[in-house]
């Protein structure tokens, strides 16, 4: 394969059935904004969506999501009066490609219309990496076999919805003396949006052109006359200001393509900062592999996802587990971004992790509300989060196997695991970069925040003697309203130790502001002696006579399944047994244990593990459950020396959305797996394991691969693993 193929994906066929997941997997964005695959000129069944960073809107039933903006990408092409539409007349080529080096996507066309005529057409287009308000296409349109007109409608459409509702209402907007813009505004969070746009047309022949001052819908026209064989060229540059932006949006984005500011036409211009901003961050953490074509195509598909969803400039956003790219989870973010996602750009763009991190501290008073709702003290996160820091988890939702029936949603209410979640990764960034400041201004305030909330949630079982967290959900959510789940009560006493630990560090670090702490939060020492009782009591279910960790209370009593049995399947084994079938059952959509074992390892002896590994691993719903799971399945296969288990599930991670694994892609990128890909190379067949005291890899690779780099960042200095060399090695040998 050649090497640019190695960073390209593509399509040789337009397939309709499949055009929501190819929108998906075509997304293209810059961090700031991101738009989705659809075609310029549209298509039946469609879902076009530009979604821009923290725009939030709330709807009737009491939701928040992110707000389809008004869309930039509109262009309608008519060829001697025929309007070219993929729907009609007949496709006699198609190629689409997205170049992850640059993120350029390109669309080859070869259409004969209902007339019968022949024209190539050429698309591309860029979200700017060097400047995130900039947007822009460019067209090539060439009749094969006649000669006639082109004529190019470009608009602003304000008419957009999510799915059927409307977010935006109109402030105001003008099409005239080649001027064109939009001004809207969410109509709940009152985010105001300013969109202006310049087209040009140039070709061989003479070019005329007006504008259509359409309410909601201003637009720009341009005309031109083509003989067979002549080229067209058409661009549109768009840019976008809102008002989280500037103070005046409108203004911003008109004064963007101002001529003296950006000549015209401006694809050179914008390509060349573009290109060298892609560059800079692919040198930051690319990752090669030699020997496995799929695997590296599949792992930089991974990381340009991450890169075009990361806040670069906005410490009050988070990365939602769909990203940008979709409408699933209606753009909120979980645990997905602290565990699966956080450690990528921990380890390669920590600047970028600590704008994520820092979301969470400007929403800490969400969290202290929802602890306060709940009759708890401190911190509780809530489990789907968007612009406020407050609980959005949907009470009720459609059930997906019979939507005309309504099913309780009980996560945002007892899977509490997140706050704890929030807190490791708090860790793991500070571990990492060595950001002092960073943990003492605002991280340790979130951790005091959210140990107080553990210790008033724990529950005193006066007869065993211990601190219980009952009616929780883990992570594994086929099983609701369970008691005492290993993984919850590991980690609320993990937080509780680490948490005194570190008011510790803060008081001989800085005395002034951890008397501070003291008095604003009111830590006192019967708190703290608290926080110690509560961790020293957690109950915790380990059995030393077989290794086992009991996922909660009772798990072991459920009815065990052959999950081979139940094969060939194409769903869920939630979606075979319904919601309280599975529940009765011991098949897990993640294994919760194992998940506690790659982030606290020292809970786990070599034997332990391996009980652990092989218990829960028969009994997991692989290839239909959780997006989160596999990935670290396979890391945990690589530290057990079971190569070809750690493949198979690494591969299944890598493949979820290019392939459509589960066939819910169309609704947007699995971000979770997108990062655990990342993780599953570095942390798995990379073999890479970090602590306070430095750095250590030893790689696991598997038999078909020639070759593993990686790039990684510690305490500011990157290093780079080249494997296989020479045998394990740490920090003290680079």
């Amino acid at each position: 394969m050649q090497a640019d193929s190695l960073w390209t994906v593509s399509e040789d066929q337009f397939e309709p059935k499949r055009q929501n997941h190819a929108e998906t997997v075509f997304t293209t964005g810059n961090g700031y904004l991101s738009t989705r695959g659809a075609m310029e000129e549209g298509y039946p069944g469609e879902r076009r969506t530009t979604f821009i960073s923290g725009v939030f809107d709330d709807i009737p039933i009491s939701l928040t999501e992110l707000a389809n903006a008004p869309d930039w990408l509109e262009l309608h092409l008519l060829l001697s009066g025929e309007v070219f539409r993929l729907d009609q007349g007949e496709i006699l080529g198609f190629q689409r490609v997205l170049d992850l080096r640059t993120g350029l996507l390109r669309r080859s066309v070869r259409w004969r219309s209902p007339m019968g005529r022949t024209t190539r057409l050429e698309f591309e287009r860029f979200s700017s990496l060097a400047d995130p308000h900039l947007n822009i296409l460019r067209v090539r349109v060439t009749p094969e076999d006649y000669a006639g007109t082109l004529e190019v409608h470009a608009g602003l459409n304000g008419d957009v919805d999510n799915e059927g509702f409307k977010h935006w209402e109109w402030l105001g907007q003008a099409a005239h003396n080649g001027s064109l813009w939009l001004h809207t505004r969410t109509r709940k969070t009152h985010i105001e949006l300013g969109q202006a746009a310049r087209l040009t047309l140039s070709g061989p022949a003479p070019i005329q052109g007006d504008g259509w001052d359409v309410h909601n819908h201003p637009t720009l026209v341009r005309r031109t006359a083509l003989q067979p064989g002549q080229t067209a060229y058409v661009e549109k540059v768009v840019a976008v200001y809102t008002s989280r932006d500037v103070p005046q949006p409108l203004n911003a984005a008109r004064a963007g393509l101002d001529p003296a500011v950006l000549p015209s036409p401006a694809w050179d211009h914008l390509w060349e900062p573009h290109a060298k901003a892609w560059e800079k961050e692919w040198a930051a953490c690319d990752v090669t592999i030699e020997g496995d074509d799929e695997a590296q195509i599949a792992v930089r598909f991974s990381l340009y996802q991450l890169l075009i969803a990361a806040p670069r400039r906005d410490e009050r956003v988070s990365i939602g587990a769909k990203t940008l790219s979709g409408y699933g989870y209606r753009g909120h973010a979980f645990w997905d971004t602290e565990i699966f996602m956080l450690p990528f750009f921990t380890y390669t763009r920590p600047e970028i992790a600590r704008n994520l991190l820092s979301y969470r501290y400007h929403n800490l008073d969400g969290a202290r509300k929802k602890a306060r709702n709940n009759g708890f003290k401190g911190a509780q996160f809530p489990w789907e989060s968007a612009s406020t820091g407050e609980e959005v988890t949907p009470t009720w939702v459609p059930y997906f196997a019979d939507p005309t029936k309504m099913v309780r949603i009980w996560t945002g209410d007892i899977e509490i695991h997140i706050s704890a979640m929030i807190c490791f990764a708090l860790c793991q960034y500070w571990t990492a970069t060595g950001d002092d400041e960073f943990m003492l201004q605002r991280g340790a305030e979130v951790f005091f925040e959210v140990a107080r909330f553990w210790a008033s949630r724990a529950e005193w079982n006066k007869s065993a003697e211990r601190y219980e967290f009952r009616d929780v959900i883990g992570p594994d959510e086929n099983h609701d309203h369970v008691d005492n789940n290993a993984f919850t009560n590991a980690f609320a006493r993990w937080t509780l130790r680490t948490a005194r630990r570190l008011l510790d560090w803060v008081e001989q670090r800085d005395p002034a502001l951890a008397a501070d702490y003291r008095a604003r939060l009111q830590l006192d020492e019967a708190e703290l002696t608290l926080w110690q009782k509560v961790a020293e009591k957690i109950y915790f279910a380990y059995d030393p006579s077989t290794g086992l960790v009991e996922q909660f209370e009772g798990y072991f009593q459920r009815r065990d399944i052959d999950l081979a049995a139940m094969e060939p399947r194409t769903e869920s084994v939630q979606g075979l047994l319904g919601i309280e079938g599975a529940n009765l059952v011991q098949v897990i959509k993640q294994p919760d244990v194992l998940m506690l074992a790659y982030l606290l390892p020292e809970l786990f002896d070599e034997r332990s593990l391996h009980a652990n590994y092989d218990y829960y691993t028969a009994r997991t719903d692989h290839t239909y459950g959780s997006s989160l799971g596999p990935s670290i399945q396979a890391i945990m296969a690589c530290r057990l020396g079971r190569q070809e288990d750690a493949y198979e599930h690494f591969i299944r991670a890598a493949r979820a959305d290019l392939r459509d694994v589960r066939g819910n892609a169309g609704d947007g990128i699995h971000g979770a797996s997108a990062g655990g890909v990342w993780q599953a190379v570095v942390f798995g067949f990379g073999g890479l394991r970090v602590n306070e005291k430095g750095w250590t890899v030893q790689p696991h690779l598997p038999a078909h691969w020639k070759r593993l780099t990686y790039r990684f960042k510690f305490r500011g200095q990157e290093q780079v693993i080249d494997l296989p060399g020479k045998g394990p090695f740490s920090s003290e040998e680079a």
